[in-house]
């Protein structure tokens, strides 16, 4: 029995699959934010980047942009002792500001001008979603880092 041939698929197979993983390893900026927030914004809506607030001692965050389901902006760079504020915009139904390991969450609101806030006291990567709403794209970063 020749195996060769075998052997010649799973190394090329093999080779691939290497070639991906030193490809990632190669990257340009745009993949930062793939370290820095996984996948969580696959198939988010309105997610452009991070917008960087770092010195800033507040930052509102629009609830219900984009026509009502998003974020905006959807991922954002503050630095320790920020208070993000989101604020509601009256589209898209009732939401909710929820962080995925329940650091923070809001109660879920409809008006316009309602608004809920939080205060960083610590430097990480605080995901976030809207609990009706997440699987439709209504996702939010927030990134955490020290002053330094």
């Amino acid at each position: 029995m020749n195996r060769s041939p075998r052997r010649r698929a799973v190394l090329g197979a093999l080779g691939g699959t290497l070639t991906v993983a030193l490809a990632g390893c190669l990257s340009d900026d745009g993949d930062i934010e793939e370290e820095t927030y996984g996948d969580w914004f696959a198939g988010a809506n309105n997610f452009e980047g991070t917008s960087d607030q770092t010195g800033e001692d507040t930052v509102t965050v629009d609830v219900g942009a984009d026509e009502g389901l998003a974020y905006d902006p959807a991922a954002v760079r503050v630095t320790v002792g920020t208070t993000i504020i989101w604020e509601w915009t009256g589209l898209g139904g009732g939401h909710d500001v929820a962080e995925e390991d329940g650091v923070f969450a809001s109660d879920t609101y409809v008006d316009e001008g309602e608004t809920f806030e939080h205060t960083f006291e610590e430097s990480g990567v605080y995901r976030y979603f809207c609990t009706p709403h997440q699987t439709q794209g209504m996702v939010g970063a927030v990134e955490v880092v020290d002053d330094d």
